[in-house]
């Protein structure tokens, strides 16, 4: 597998792996699977301010993606980055999460950022694990956070340090 920057021109390929977490599963609080224009508008903005990554397979097919996004908007929050990561069905379970998620987190530490944070809906012993095994410290649950096929679900909240100080530490 190849990890390389994702583009725009990406959407509709990553929007395939991503719309079946929509319409089937919790995993993603999203109920509506996004248009691909706005996907691809999603990507610009990740790519501008933090990072978007996707795992190309030898035939070129996009196979998984993570990203880093804003946490909060206000100030105090911007050396947070928000991450996600989404892999293709027949390529879970063979690492390619980790290996997203590590050159994410060294494209997030290289520009600045602190501190990962993830959302997790619960129940996801899979992605609770991959979070532990990449340094990720459960802080907290939101119960009933999320209502979505007509049940409540859990989010749990995890962070890993990516860095000590910002790049602009005196700021």
């Amino acid at each position: 597998m190849q990890i390389r920057d994702a583009t725009p021109a990406d959407a509709a390929a990553l929007l395939a792996i991503y719309a079946p977490f929509v319409t089937d599963t919790a995993v993603t609080f999203e109920t509506a699977v996004p248009a691909v224009d706005e996907f691809a508008a999603r990507i610009a903005k990740s790519l501008a301010g933090w990072a978007w990554l996707v795992a190309v397979d030898a035939d070129g097919r996009c196979q998984g993606y993570a990203y880093g996004g804003a946490h909060r908007e206000r100030a105090a929050y911007r050396y947070c980055a928000e991450v996600s990561a989404y892999i293709a069905p027949g390529q879970r379970g063979r690492g390619l999460g980790r290996q997203l998620y590590t050159a994410l987190f060294e494209r997030l530490a290289a520009r600045g950022y602190c501190t990962a944070l993830a959302g997790v809906a619960q129940p996801n012993d899979a992605s609770m694990a991959l979070h532990r095994a990449l340094g990720f410290s459960l802080v907290g649950t939101f119960q009933r956070a999320g209502w979505k096929f007509s049940a409540w679900h859990d989010i749990s909240w995890l962070q890993r340090p990516l860095r000590d100080v910002p790049l602009d530490a005196a700021a």
